[in-house]
């Protein structure tokens, strides 16, 4: 009898975790056209299936190096965040990453500060238009 409580537990776990966890998503492609105005779109999605973040907290950003350029909804799609980041005429490359602040309820305090930070991807401004 205990080794089949041992083996159910062993069994539950999987359920359990697969309901944790956050993922942030890189929407931007990884090449774009110049543009005249020198900013581009970088967009993010988040997913959470954790019950504890709350998501009035979240406040995402694009770090470019020391820079932080805050990211905001999208207007049509829930989950999705977008901000438009200068680069200089000069350079073809734009390295960022994606820094997700939130809040999440906790048991010893109400709300307890959290982040989520992904790696860094690689944006290629090119001088000619896609599929050229």
């Amino acid at each position: 009898m205990r080794m089949m409580k041992k083996f159910f537990v062993l069994l539950a776990l999987p359920v359990l975790l697969a309901g944790c966890g956050s993922s942030i998503t890189n929407l931007t492609p990884s090449r774009l056209p110049r543009n005249s105005d020198g900013t581009y779109r970088i967009e993010a999605a988040w997913r959470t299936r954790e019950n504890a973040v709350i998501s009035e907290s979240i406040t995402p950003s694009v770090m470019v190096g020391t820079e932080f350029y805050a990211m905001r909804p999208e207007q049509v799609v829930s989950g999705r965040w977008e901000a438009f980041v200068p680069v200089p005429p000069s350079e073809d490359l734009l390295h960022y990453r994606f820094k997700f602040d939130f809040a999440r309820d906790a048991v010893a305090a109400p709300q307890q500060p959290d982040s989520k930070l992904t790696q860094v991807y690689t944006l290629q401004i090119t001088d000619k238009a896609p599929g050229q």
